[in-house]
C-alpha cells in the first residue's frame, strides 16, 4: 500500500508502457448484459438490476421497469439530481427517481464504461456490500468493448470552487484527474483523514472500489424513522458505535472511510458525463457540495471545455 495517503500515484508512464501520445481514447460499453439483485441501502426494498451494452455517445440511462411506460427514463448528468440527502438521487420531468447511484456511477467510471442502460424495477440501487467492488465485478464478468467513438473529457480550464462553514469543493486545472480529499470527525474511531491520488491501472479497484459505507449506530433509528437507512446492515455498511468499529471483520482500509468519500467524489462527479481532466479538492465534501460543484462549473463556459481524452488519461480502468 502507498505510504502518506497517496493512491496508486504516478509521476507518469514509464518508457516501457507509455502509447504514443496521437492516440486518443475510445468509448467503452459492455460486451453483454449482465445482471444482480439486492435490497436498497436506505429503502430497504429489493430490486432486480441489469445493465446493458449501448450505443456511442448514448451515455449512462437509467430505466425505470416498474413504471409506466415512456416514464420510467432517466438520464445520469447532474442536472438529473433531484436530492442529495445521504446519497445522490436521480429523477426526471415525469417524478420518477432512482437513489443511490454514486457507488454504481463510480465502478462505471472505474470499468471504463461510457455508455449503458441499467434497468431496474425499483427506487433504489442495490447496496451489494456497500462499495464499489461487487459491480466492478459484474462489469469484468460481462466483460467491456472498445467502441468506434473518441472517448470526449472535460478539460478543466480555471479553478472553480464551493463552500460552506468548515467545507470546501474544488476545481481545477491539472494535467491528468487528480483528487484529495479530506474528512474530519469528532469521533475517534474516524477523526481526521487524507487521500490524494493520480489513479492509474487497477489502482481504483484495488485501493478505493472495496471501500463501503458507513454510519453510526446512535443514528440508526432516527434514520429509519426518516426513511433512510431502512436496508443497512453490517452486511453493506461500516457501523460505527461509540468509539468501536461493529462489524467483526473490522475495516478494509485503517483509513477506509475517508476512501469511501473519495469513492463517492468519482461516482458524484461521473454525472458530468465524461471524464474530468483537472484536480478535484474536497473538505468535508458530501453528495449536496459534489452536485453544486458541477452546477458552478456548467454554469461558467470560461471553466471547461470539451476535448479528446487521450489514450493516457488517467480514468480508473480495469485494464
Amino acid at each position: 500500500m502507498p505510504a502518506s495517503g497517496q493512491i496508486g500515484l504516478h509521476t507518469g508512464p514509464t518508457a516501457a508502457t507509455a502509447p504514443r501520445t496521437a492516440l486518443k481514447a475510445r468509448q467503452g460499453t459492455l460486451a453483454r448484459a449482465i445482471g444482480c439483485e439486492g435490497a436498497g441501502l436506505h429503502s430497504g426494498r429489493p430490486v432486480e438490476m441489469r445493465i446493458l451494452p449501448a450505443d456511442d455517445d448514448s451515455g449512462i440511462r437509467f430505466r425505470r421497469t416498474d413504471v409506466a411506460r415512456g416514464a420510467g427514463e432517466i438520464l445520469a448528468r447532474w442536472d438529473s439530481v433531484v436530492d442529495t440527502k445521504l446519497c445522490t438521487v436521480l429523477g426526471n420531468r415525469h417524478g420518477t427517481r432512482i437513489a443511490t447511484v454514486e457507488h454504481l456511477m463510480a465502478a462505471l467510471v472505474g470499468a471504463g464504461v461510457d455508455n449503458a442502460v441499467i434497468e431496474i424495477d425499483g427506487p433504489e440501487i442495490p447496496a451489494m456490500d456497500g462499495s464499489a467492488a461487487p459491480f466492478l465485478d459484474l462489469f469484468a464478468a460481462a466483460g467491456t468493448v472498445e467502441q468506434d467513438t473518441v472517448r470526449r473529457a472535460i478539460r478543466i480550464l480555471k479553478p472553480v470552487c464551493v463552500t460552506e462553514p468548515g467545507k470546501r469543493v474544488a476545481l481545477s486545472p491539472a494535467p491528468d484527474y487528480r483528487l484529495d480529499v479530506t474528512i474530519d470527525f469528532p469521533n475517534r474511531a474516524i477523526a481526521r483523514q487524507t487521500v490524494a491520488c493520480s489513479l492509474r491501472r487497477d489502482a481504483f479497484r484495488r485501493d478505493i472500489a472495496p471501500a463501503r459505507t458507513f454510519g453510526f449506530f446512535e443514528e440508526v433509528a432516527e434514520l429509519q424513522a426518516a426513511g433512510y437507512a431502512r436496508g443497512g446492515s453490517l452486511e453493506n455498511a461500516v457501523v460505527i458505535c461509540g468509539q468501536t468499529i461493529m462489524n467483526p471483520e473490522g475495516l478494509r482500509f485503517p483509513d477506509e472511510f475517508v476512501r469511501h468519500k473519495m469513492l463517492d467524489a468519482i461516482g458524484d462527479l461521473f454525472l458530468a458525463g465524461a471524464p474530468i481532466l483537472g484536480r478535484f479538492e474536497g473538505v468535508c465534501l458530501g453528495h449536496t457540495l459534489n452536485n453544486r460543484l458541477l452546477k458552478a462549473l456548467f454554469a461558467d463556459p470560461t471553466a471547461w471545455t470539451w476535448e479528446p481524452a487521450p489514450a493516457t488519461t488517467p480514468t480508473p480502468g480495469l485494464h
